[in-house]
């Protein structure tokens, strides 16, 4: 019964676009809905004592922290405007892609999502088949590409206040250009028939206006931001110092940004809206969940690398990655030394199989794609690509995507690398 409200506020987001499209497109409402489950686990846990009041205020750290995050990537990357004739052939869009994966592992998941969408969705204004050219940028840029470095995704960067190397998630590399490999593959394929069959052509001004980029200086801000994530890890800042710096870059990126520029960007607080009161919702009631899954993970039988990346990348597709990734670690690191040829990784509370690792990193980063709510930026992509009249999937109907084409990769990925 704990997890109720958790499956609940999912079947929600799942269920009421369909069913109830009116009531569900205003914030308020989803609003009230997280208040409805999310309060009474909440008080519930409260009531457990000080064990329970602990677990409310880390979570409330965490969700803090999240939209922090996320808030101030949305404002700064608001600030920042492409102009200039980009046409979205087949090729400009596995290239576009490309760069997403690769920017994604050094500004974040988060960064390069919010930084490369709107270009994008400008770009293929006109085509018929742009909610699927986003479904890919979601996968890609919004979670497999941020796997080289702990700056990447949230997993990793836990990982590196763990003790793992800052450089140790290179070797990854396999892995990334792997999977980022067969996503783009399959995305060229089916954008190219795409472009075959509807012939639209996108819109392009009359004379081709040479690509500029307006309100470049929130690029120092991205910096910034980026920057205050890896001093605070390696510094080990108190809670609230890395929050407090990436604020200040959003609020500076209000101050020197035009207002001509982001109302030309279609910038509206709307995405960032839904995504906090939806996202305070999941936060609360997977409490529950996840200390379950902390307490009975060593007794579910998990001891192969194959084990690791599917158990730990199936619980991300629907629960917060980074605690399941430490969940799956600590699970790993109880095994003892390793009997794969692997080695042992060193970390600052134990040791762990640099194989282990290494599954448990990828189901973590690579499996947030499989559903709207396993990384952050999922929910916000599809919000901005929403905003701007794309008509995105459902949540079942992008699970239908993820599973046709993800889990058959996921697959090959599990033969070639942890069988």
């Amino acid at each position: 019964m704990w997890i109720a409200p958790f499956v609940l506020i999912l079947a929600a987001i799942a269920i009421l676009p369909l069913v109830a499209p009116h009531f569900w497109e205003k914030n308020a409402n989803k609003g009230i809905l997280a208040l409805v489950l999310g309060a009474p686990v909440l008080v519930l846990l409260f009531a457990k004592g000080p064990p329970g009041a602990a677990e409310v205020g880390h979570t409330a750290k965490d969700y803090v922290s999240f939209i922090v995050l996320l808030g101030s990537l949305f404002i700064v990357s608001g600030g920042i405007l492409v102009r200039g004739s980009l046409r979205a052939t087949p090729v400009f869009n596995v290239g576009f892609l490309a760069l997403g994966a690769l920017l994604a592992s050094f500004i974040g998941t988060t960064g390069a999502s919010m930084l490369l969408i709107r270009p994008l969705l400008r770009a293929n204004t006109g085509r018929a088949n742009i909610a699927i050219v986003v479904v890919f940028f979601i996968f890609v840029v919004s979670n497999i590409g941020g796997s080289l470095t702990p700056l990447g995704d949230p997993p990793l960067f836990l990982g590196y206040l763990k003790g793992v190397p800052f450089e140790w998630t290179l070797r990854l590399l396999p892995h990334w250009a792997t999977t980022t490999g067969i996503v783009l593959t399959v995305f060229f394929v089916i954008d190219v028939l795409a472009a075959r069959r509807h012939r639209i052509a996108p819109v392009i001004p009359t004379a081709a206006e040479p690509v500029r980029i307006d309100g470049a200086i929130n690029f120092l801000f991205l910096g910034g931001i980026v920057a205050s994530a890896f001093l605070s890890g390696r510094d080990a800042w108190p809670w609230g110092v890395q929050e407090s710096a990436m604020a200040l870059m959003a609020l500076l990126s209000l101050a020197a940004t035009s207002t001509s520029v982001r109302l030309d960007n279609r910038f509206t607080y709307g995405p960032i809206i839904e995504v906090a009161v939806l996202f305070a919702g999941i936060f609360a009631t997977m409490i529950p969940a996840l200390l379950i899954l902390h307490d009975r993970a060593g007794s579910l039988g998990i001891s192969k690398p194959s084990h690791f990346f599917w158990a730990s990348g199936m619980l991300s597709s629907f629960l917060d990655n980074a605690p399941t990734y430490l969940t799956f670690l600590s699970v790993a690191q109880g095994l003892g030394p390793a009997t794969d040829g692997g080695g042992m990784l060193a970390l600052h509370d134990g040791a762990v199989s640099h194989t282990l690792l290494t599954a448990i990193s990828c189901g973590a980063v690579f499996m947030g794609a499989n559903s709207y709510i396993g990384n952050g930026p999922n929910f916000m992509v599809k919000a901005v690509a929403e905003e701007s009249g794309v008509k995105m999937p459902s949540f079942f109907g992008y699970m239908g995507y993820s599973t046709a084409i993800l889990i058959p990769t996921f697959i090959v990925l599990t033969l070639v690398f942890f069988a």
